[in-house]
């Protein structure tokens, strides 16, 4: 009988208390656990040998704990090409330059990659055993019913020990081989008896210095999510994309926190404090960015739900106010680039429907997509007009025209998926044009490009009061 992975997350879970989070507290959780075995619990120790296994990301990332384990991953089998066996990835770095790790067939980084199944499931778990700590993390439970699972008892261990074995041994008979000796030289587990006294209130003082690592809560909440219109394939690059926004998100804004914790002090000379607020933006700017990619893929993912929201969801928004509100903002992050912004706001204009909880995110995400591709030395023009019963918001720029007197042709993003494509001539990642159309569609307007040099948006205006 083929054991899966999911058998694995029901074993930990059982006898655990029904869990009451959401998505975004548990990722905060699972993040702060992973911080708190390896930096609290690990890192204070000597270097020790042991084995862990994972799915559907390498939970590891410190490199000198890497090179002393080796490990087993279980990742979908459609993004087997973009990630090598025995690389870290993130939110991880690769170990320092002239390290010799001792991973599993000397390959770097110490893991080998094996492929998930269809009933395995998405949610990460990590089994790590060394002869200091032996432990099993697991995210589990239906969604606003999330928890984090931790094991530590031997007995759990042991059994859950025994599923991976079958299941290396039902993929990989030979890695399944190489558990079982290495786990004879570990011996018995035990785990020091305040194991569990000494790991919650490190969680705990890990999770009170984190900032939100989301900055845009999910448009829909209780809703199952579907498979993705039958196509199992891409259900499953949508939910290993938001795994991944999860964990790049949480230790950028772990380290926006620390950032903005040094701001504090009165005693920072005036070019670190440029440098750290320059920081503090591009860490600002990447989670933003992030948690938009996260929401596309997660209205990707549920049919009907990039249909507009209903009346009493949307508000009256001064939207005037809020590009003003903006400018300086968005004067910075283009003048890191050499861009320049010219803001053109008709006077007198009625407010709009839309949702201004996520109508500013999204703003900053249209401004990061339009200029992204701009060389250096471009004007970004941004006007607010009336246009019949709604307002116009256009995004335009000089390049295209400097690009054709120069005979040179701009580059055409290539589709990476459904909801991301890729530019060419920056070598970055951005939303496509659909999942920013069906995103701007949920929360009442209407995107409109051409050919990459002029991009419009119309929101419906709302009645003037009297």
């Amino acid at each position: 009988m083929v054991v899966s992975l999911e058998e694995l997350r029901s074993l930990l879970a059982d006898g655990v208390p029904v869990g009451q989070g959401d998505e975004d507290s548990v990722r905060r959780q699972w993040w702060a656990a992973l911080a708190t075995v390896q930096e609290d619990l690990l890192g204070a120790a000597p270097p020790q040998p042991g084995v862990w296994l994972a799915a559907p990301l390498p939970a590891l990332y410190e490199p000198a704990l890497l090179e002393w384990l080796d490990g087993w991953v279980w990742t979908p089998a459609e993004v087997g090409n973009l990630m090598p066996s025995g690389l870290p990835l993130l939110p991880g770095l690769p170990p320092p330059p002239g390290t010799a790790p001792r991973g599993t067939a000397g390959r770097p980084g110490g893991f080998q990659r094996l492929s998930l199944r269809q009933d395995d499931g998405t949610d990460p778990l990590l089994v790590l055993i060394t002869p200091v700590l032996q432990v099993a993390l697991a995210l589990d439970g239906p969604p606003q019913a999330r928890r984090l699972v931790v094991r530590f008892e031997a007995s759990i261990l042991s059994a859950a020990l025994e599923l991976l074995d079958r299941r290396l041994a039902q993929d990989d008979p030979a890695a399944g081989l190489g558990l079982r000796r290495r786990l004879q030289l570990l011996g018995p587990l035990r785990n020091a008896p305040d194991l569990a006294t000494r790991f919650w209130p490190l969680l705990a003082q890990r999770l009170a210095a984190m900032a939100p690592s989301v900055t845009l809560q999910p448009l829909v909440h209780g809703e199952k999510r579907s498979e993705g219109n039958g196509n199992d394939a891409v259900s499953s690059e949508l939910a290993l994309l938001e795994a991944l926004t999860h964990e790049v998100r949480t230790p950028l804004a772990t380290i926006r926190t620390l950032i903005r914790s040094l701001l504090r002090r009165t005693d920072l000379p005036g070019v670190v404090r440029q440098r750290l607020e320059q920081i503090d933006g591009e860490c600002s700017e990447q989670i933003d960015r992030f948690g938009l990619i996260f929401l596309a893929a997660e209205l990707q993912r549920q049919p009907g739900s990039g249909q507009p929201l209903s009346d009493s969801e949307l508000a009256r928004t001064d939207l005037s106010r809020l590009l003003h509100q903006l400018e300086a903002l968005w004067q910075r992050q283009l003048g890191r680039r050499d861009l320049k912004l010219v803001l053109e706001i008709a006077a007198d204009l009625p407010p709009v429907m839309s949702d201004p909880s996520r109508l500013e995110t999204m703003l900053g995400g249209l401004m990061d997509r339009f200029s992204r591709s701009l060389p250096s030395g471009s004007e970004v023009r941004l006007r607010l007009l009336p246009a019949g019963s709604r307002l116009k918001l256009q995004l335009s720029s000089d390049d295209p025209e400097s690009r054709a007197a120069d005979g040179l042709a701009a580059a055409v993003p290539m589709p990476v998926g459904p909801v991301l494509s890729w530019n060419p001539e920056t070598g970055s990642l951005q939303l496509s044009r659909q999942a920013t159309q069906r995103l701007f569609h949920r929360l009442g307007g209407r995107l409109t490009e051409r050919g990459g040099s002029n991009l419009t948006v119309f929101f419906p205006a709302a009645e003037r009061s009297s």
